[in-house]
């Protein structure tokens, strides 16, 4: 891909996780204005008052206009999980990785490099991308003999990394969302909660007898906001050492696999 098409595609990403959450956030304010605001879930079709009791739709409105930005977050890291497991899925390629990675080490210690580069065709994953230039660089370079065993050598880590390069970044796309999110969300519930308890506070040094109704929103909005805020946390946390450790038994495999290339030629060059 040229320069150009990369800075296009890059581009595009940035647009697409913007659109996403500007989105997301629409979506979840209609849901807590009409859905979560409804007059059915409070007593007397008052939405300013009490919610009925058990409904829990109208106890989450209690939380405020904080509760539709946790929400937000919630529904951008899934639709982000759902990215990175389609993105990682397609990565992957076809088939079990390890028997894979196997079936090209038996391949290579045959020096069946046609059957290999064939191999790499129909796993059509990362890996099997990577290995690809690999193996068309070892091919050309069993046929040259203008260039020392050292530098065929380093010819051929050149073009595993080069590949590796091209590869291997679109791995961690938007894994920011989740690191973001992780401590984001939390604090974005403890704003909530601080707002909850001024009210709360505020409806005591009320002169005369303390406002009940407007301390208990004050309470409901603060340990709501706490809820969410730790609950959105917790998904984007757990989701972010998900897709990591995913990432990092990958590039383990891709490493392997480039180094067995690599030590495979050098044998070869050694019988030669």
């Amino acid at each position: 891909m040229s320069k150009q098409g990369s800075t296009f595609m890059d581009s595009l990403k940035s647009v697409f996780a913007l659109v996403v959450i500007v989105v997301s956030y629409i979506v979840c304010k209609l849901l807590f204005d009409n859905v979560m605001g409804n007059p059915v879930n409070f007593e007397g079709g008052n939405p300013a008052g009490h919610a009925l009791e058990g409904n829990y739709l109208g106890i989450i409105y209690k939380g405020g206009f904080v509760v539709p930005v946790l929400f937000t977050c919630s529904m951008v890291v899934l639709i982000f999980a759902i990215e990175r497991i389609i993105t990682l899925s397609r990565a992957k390629g076809k088939g079990r990785l390890n028997v894979f990675v196997r079936q090209l080490q038996q391949l290579l210690s045959e020096d069946k490099i046609e059957d290999a580069v064939k191999a790499c065709d129909k796993q059509k994953g990362s890996l099997a991308n990577i290995m690809k230039a690999g193996l068309l660089r070892y091919r050309d370079l069993q046929k040259d003999t203008s260039l020392a065993n050292d530098q065929k050598i380093l010819s051929i880590q050149k073009a595993t990394e080069e590949a590796t390069a091209i590869e291997v970044p679109s791995f961690q796309r938007n894994m920011v969302i989740f690191s973001t999110l992780a401590p984001g969300t939390v604090l974005i519930g403890l704003i909530g909660t601080v707002l909850g308890m001024i009210r709360a506070f505020a409806a005591l040094a009320q002169s005369g007898a303390p406002d009940a109704l407007a301390l208990s929103q004050g309470i409901s909005e603060a340990l709501i906001n706490t809820a969410l805020g730790i609950t959105g946390s917790l998904i984007s946390l757990i989701l972010f050492n998900i897709f990591s450790t995913s990432i990092d038994s990958y590039t383990f495999k891709i490493d392997e696999a480039g180094f067995s290339l690599t030590q495979n030629f050098a044998a070869s060059l050694k019988k030669g």
